[in-house]
């Protein structure tokens, strides 16, 4: 239950409260926050202290304010941590090695998953987007459908997770890929490569078989590595 605040930096605390209330389980999406006027008591703070609050968890996604109705819980966060973490990478000038070596770490597993997961409705989406990155005439298509297929193998992962971690770097992740197999299409042959590596990984996890599709992702991994100019020992 909300607890009494008496500290700086109220709504900072305000916040606190809430969050502890999902993570316990008493407040969860879609529920209705009490109003502001009700919060101020319960809290014992100021109506300001309770709005800055609000304020607050909706800039980042946790709240949706709907006026005349009230707060809700969304947890709709993901789209909204894409710009905070696009922005930390910027100015950090990262290496892309660090972009590839969390890709490695995600995504070689999600392939796993997937192959334990998959459903046949889902097996029918996997093949769909195979098939438009085979039948893809230009190489921006081949970027756009690369990505989707990627993103669908940790979609069906069904680890939510995996798939929250994707979606905030997911423009991160969309530049890597061009830029990755614009490094490995120099070498002659290349696209039909990374055409027959994507089908293994699709194939595995088609016929159900995490330790092939964990074993065909960590290929394609390797293949995007060793085109990097500066690669990484890929360890397992």
């Amino acid at each position: 239950m909300f607890v009494p605040i008496k500290n700086k930096k109220v709504y900072e605390y305000v916040i606190e409260q809430i969050k502890d209330m999902i993570m316990d389980g008493e407040l969860h999406i879609g529920d209705r926050l009490p109003s502001e006027r009700d919060l101020s008591e319960k809290l014992g703070v100021c109506r300001a202290s309770v709005r800055e609050a609000l304020r607050s968890m909706e800039i980042i996604g946790l709240i949706e304010i709907r006026q005349g109705e009230g707060s809700y819980i969304t947890g709709d966060m993901e789209t909204r941590l894409f710009e905070p973490l696009s922005m930390m990478f910027a100015l950090r000038k990262s290496d892309p090695m660090d972009i590839l070596q969390l890709r490695m770490i995600i995504e070689v597993g999600a392939a796993s998953m997937a192959a334990q997961k998959i459903t046949e409705e889902q097996a029918k989406e996997l093949s769909d987007c195979l098939k438009n990155l085979i039948n893809a005439v230009t190489e921006e298509e081949s970027v756009f459908f690369d990505t989707q297929l990627h993103y669908k193998i940790a979609e069906i992962s069904g680890n939510y997770l995996i798939i929250a971690l994707l979606n905030t770097v997911a423009s991160l992740i969309s530049r890597f890929i061009k830029n990755a197999r614009g490094m490995i299409l120099v070498a002659e042959g290349s696209k039909q490569i990374l055409i027959n590596q994507h089908k293994e990984i699709c194939d595995a996890i088609l016929a159900r078989d995490p330790e092939k599709a964990e074993a065909a992702m960590k290929a394609h991994m390797e293949t995007i590595n060793q085109a990097m100019p500066h690669s990484v020992e890929i360890n397992g």
